[in-house]
């Protein structure tokens, strides 16, 4: 029975991501006391150690989540780095330029407005440095906040992010204009038509169809 709890609660963790989950919580959900919940994750920690395993389970802000190894850092720096995955995916391009105008904002907030969930492509964003977290927000859960980076900045040649274009002008396309301005309903602007440049150009060529909601926003191309 121990065995298979502990298996519950990996997989609970596995599960609630980089959110995690409070003692409370894991306690309510497996119906155990938080101090059989405490247990079973000193256990699973003590295992993953002596395993030699690639993740560990850690305690940040009184939430229990799924974590890589420090020491790995490097080999996930050339993870992100790797040519094959440098360019971005529509689903990725388009949780990007939410985060950027509205920064800082949390992860519910971002699916709120691409209707999609998206803690896979926000985790892709954090590992090639494109955002960060940049605190906690007040309220039940104190959900992560996420903002863009310095390498933001570099990967869109911009000098501070006051230099963003309007966030109706970064696709001007026809043939994804109605795409574009449901987009722009869920964020709360206005439509223009001003010219965005050659960076837009750019990015429609790495990423096709913008804003189009599909299976493929949960099958984040890397």
């Amino acid at each position: 029975m121990t065995q298979d709890m502990k298996a519950v609660i990996e997989g609970l963790l596995f599960a609630a991501g980089e959110e995690g989950l409070s003692l409370k919580e894991l306690s309510d959900i497996t119906g155990l006391s938080k101090h059989q919940v405490e247990q079973l994750i000193h256990e699973l920690r003590v295992d993953a150690k002596q395993m030699g395993r690639g993740i560990q389970i850690v305690k940040v802000a009184q939430v229990y989540q799924m974590a890589t190894l420090p020491e790995h850092s490097p080999y996930f720096e050339k993870l992100a780095q790797a040519p094959t995955r440098s360019q971005l995916s529509r689903a990725a391009l388009e949780t990007l330029a939410i985060i950027a105008y509205r920064q800082p904002i949390t992860r519910m907030e971002i699916e709120e407005i691409r209707g999609v969930k998206s803690e896979r492509v926000i985790q892709v964003l954090q590992r090639k440095g494109l955002i960060r977290e940049t605190g906690r927000a007040e309220g039940a859960g104190r959900p992560i906040l996420y903002g863009t980076t310095r390498e933001f900045l570099d990967y869109f040649g911009l000098n501070h992010i006051d230099e963003l274009p309007p966030a109706d002008s970064i696709f001007t396309w026809q043939e994804w204009e109605e795409e574009r301005q449901d987009l722009f309903r869920r964020l709360g602007v206005e439509s223009a038509e001003p010219e965005f440049g050659e960076a837009a150009d750019e990015l429609g060529e790495e990423t096709g169809d913008f804003g189009k909601e599909t299976d493929e926003a949960e099958r984040v191309e890397l």
